[in-house]
C-alpha cells in the first residue's frame, strides 16, 4: 500500500508517524522497515500504531518492528515503554496468548546422522507433544497446584524432575518472572490452563527439526558461542505460549478496564481494544500479576516439552540426552508487560515495557543475561514460517534505540481465513515432503493456515532488523520435520 501521507523517512530503516498525524498523539510513531517492507505494511498498522502514541504515560516513541502487522489493538510487532506512575497497562499492548515464546536446543547430532531417522522422530514428537484446538497434557495437576505452577514457572520444573539447572539459566528472567499471584486469576482461567502443561496448541505454534549448514553461519565466532560447533548441526526449534490460561487472563481483564476506565479514570481511548487502567492503580496491579502468572505457565509448558523431546531423541538415539548435547541456547518471551530499566532521557529508570509480537534482545555486558551470553549479547530467535526457516541473532548494544526490543517472526501478510482459500493442507505437506520436510498436524486447515506465502519473507526482515541495529543475524535454520497444531 502506498505509504501514508505525512510519514517521514527518518533512515534507511526508520520511519516516524509524526504527533501532527492524529489528534492525541503524545510521542510520534516510529517503524523499523526497509523501502520493501514499508511498502508492504498494512494500512492497520499505522492507524493501531498511532493510537498507541495516544496512551497515557508513553515513553519516547510508539513502535512497530519490521515483522509489524494488524493486530488486536496494538499491532503485532508493536512495543510501548510507558512511565510506571504516570502510565497504563493495557492487555492489547500485550496480547491474548500471554508470553507466546521460542526456545531452541542444541543437538550434537548431524543432519547425516538424523535424517535417517526423520519420519521416527517427527513421528514419534507428534505423539509425545500434543498438538491441536483444546489439546491436553499428560501431566495431571490439581488445580492448586496448577496455581503454584503459575507463580513459580521453570523454577517448579525444576524441582520436578522436568528441567536441568541450566535451563533455567538460559530462560528469559530464570523463567519466573517477578510478581505472579494466583489470587488474581479467574476460575475460568484455571479451568482453562490446568490441563494444558506441555501441549503446542494450534495457530502458529509448532516444534521443528532444523540444520545449521556451514553457508548459513553468518556469525562463526557467536554462533560457537551459541552453542553451534559442528557442520550440518541439528537443532530443535519450539514456538507456544500459555494456551486458553493466557487468553481466559487477557479477556477477563479486558472486561475489567472496560468497566472503570473512563468511569473511574477518566481515560478515554481511540480503540476499545486499546482499554487499559493506570499501572498502579488497583485493576491495574490485579491485571500486572495475572498477566505474570500467564507468563510463568507459558515457560512451565515450554519447559515440560522440552522434557519430552529429550525423552523422544533419547528413545530413537538410545543414548542420554545428555551424550546428545541437547542443551538449551535460550527461551525468550514475547507478548509480555515487564519492568526493566532503561535509559530515557540520558537518565536510568524504570519503565514497563509493553511487547506485543517483539522480542527483547538486550547487547553485551547487560546485567540480566547469563555469565556466558555477557560478550556476545543475548541470542534472540526469530521464527520463520514452516517453508522457510527461522534464524538466530545476537542482541547488539544498538538495541537501546528501541528499548532493547526486536522482531519476533515473519509477520502474516494475509489472513488464516485467505490462507485457507488459496491452499489445501493435504497438498501443501506432500509438496513440503518433496522438498524434504516432513510435516504431522492435528489440522489440515490449520497447517494451510499457516503456509509460507501467508507471511512476509524472512530474509526481509532480518535484514531490515540488522540493518536497524535492533540485531545482528547469527545462524540461518532450515527446516527438516515440524509437528502443528
Amino acid at each position: 500500500m502506498p505509504i501514508p501521507e505525512g510519514v517521514k523517512r527518518i533512515s534507511d530503516t526508520v520511519w516516524e508517524i509524526p504527533v501532527s498525524y492524529k489528534e492525541g498523539m503524545r510521542v510520534p510513531g516510529r517503524i523499523y522497515a526497509t523501502d520493501k517492507l514499508m511498502k508492504e505494511m498494512d494500512a492497520g498498522v499505522f492507524e493501531q500504531l498511532s493510537n498507541v502514541a495516544c496512551l497515557p504515560g508513553i515513553l519516547k516513541y510508539a513502535y512497530c518492528m519490521p515483522d509489524g502487522h494488524w493486530g488486536y489493538g496494538f499491532p503485532i510487532g508493536g512495543m510501548a515503554a510507558m512511565d510506571p506512575e504516570t502510565g497504563v497497562i493495557s492487555p492489547g499492548g500485550i496480547g491474548f496468548d500471554i508470553n507466546c515464546g521460542m526456545r531452541l536446543v542444541l543437538t550434537n547430532l548431524t543432519l547425516e546422522e538424523v535424517q535417517p531417522h526423520l519420519r521416527e522422530l517427527v513421528d514419534a514428537l507428534f505423539r509425545r507433544v500434543p498438538a491441536g484446538v483444546g489439546s491436553t497434557g499428560v501431566i495431571k495437576l490439581s488445580r492448586e497446584e496448577f496455581k503454584t505452577v503459575a507463580e513459580e514457572g521453570s523454577r517448579w520444573c525444576l524441582r520436578e524432575g522436568y528441567a536441568w539447572p541450566e535451563d533455567l539459566q538460559n530462560t528469559e528472567e530464570g523463567g519466573c518472572f517477578k510478581g505472579a499471584d494466583a489470587s488474581k486469576i479467574s476460575r475460568k482461567a484455571i479451568e482453562r490452563g490446568f490441563n494444558q502443561i506441555g501441549t503446542l496448541g494450534s495457530g502458529n505454534h509448532y516444534c521443528e527439526l532444523q540444520v545449521a549448514k556451514p553457508e548459513n553461519i553468518f556469525d562463526e565466532a557467536t554462533a560457537r558461542a551459541f552453542g553451534f560447533t559442528i557442520p550440518n548441526q541439528v537443532a530443535i526449534m519450539f514456538h507456544c505460549g500459555s494456551r486458553g490460561f493466557g487468553h481466559q487472563v487477557a479477556t477477563d481483564y479486558l472486561e475489567l478496564f472496560l468497566s472503570v476506565m473512563d468511569r473511574k479514570y477518566g481515560i478515554k481511548v481511540n480503540d476499545r481494544e486499546l482499554s487499559c487502567a493506570p499501572f498502579r492503580s488497583p485493576e491495574g496491579r490485579d491485571y500486572f500479576a495475572a498477566m505474570t502468572c500467564a507468563i510463568n505457565m507459558a515457560f512451565a509448558n515450554r519447559q515440560v516439552i522440552l522434557h519430552r523431546i529429550r525423552e523422544v531423541f533419547s528413545d530413537v538415539f538410545r543414548k542420554d540426552p545428555r551424550e546428545l548435547g541437547m542443551h538449551m541456547v535460550y527461551d525468550v518471551a514475547h507478548n509480555t508487560a515487564k519492568l526493566e530499566k532503561h535509559e530515557v532521557d540520558g537518565k536510568k529508570r524504570e519503565v514497563l515495557i509493553h511487547r506485543k509480537g517483539a522480542t527483547r534482545a538486550f547487547g553485551p555486558g547487560m546485567d540480566d543475561l547469563p555469565d556466558q551470553y555477557r560478550k556476545t549479547g543475548q541470542p534472540v530467535i526469530i521464527g520463520g514460517s514452516m517453508e522457510t526457516g527461522s534464524y538466530l541473532l545476537a542482541g547488539l548494544k544498538s538495541g537501546a534505540e528501541a528499548f532493547y526490543t526486536t522482531a519476533h517472526g515473519s509477520g502474516r501478510t494475509m489472513s488464516r481465513h485467505q490462507a485457507k482459500k488459496m491452499v489445501r493442507g493435504q497438498t501443501l505437506q506432500k509438496e513440503m515432503e518433496g522438498r524434504g520436510i516432513y510435516v504431522r498436524t492435528a489440522s489440515w486447515s490449520g497447517l494451510a493456515e499457516e503456509a509460507g506465502i501467508a507471511y512476509k519473507n524472512i530474509d526481509d526482515v532480518v535484514e531490515a532488523t540488522e540493518l536497524a541495529g535492533l540485531s545482528k543475524r547469527v545462524v540461518r535454520l532450515l527446516p527438516l520435520g515440524n509437528i502443528k497444531g
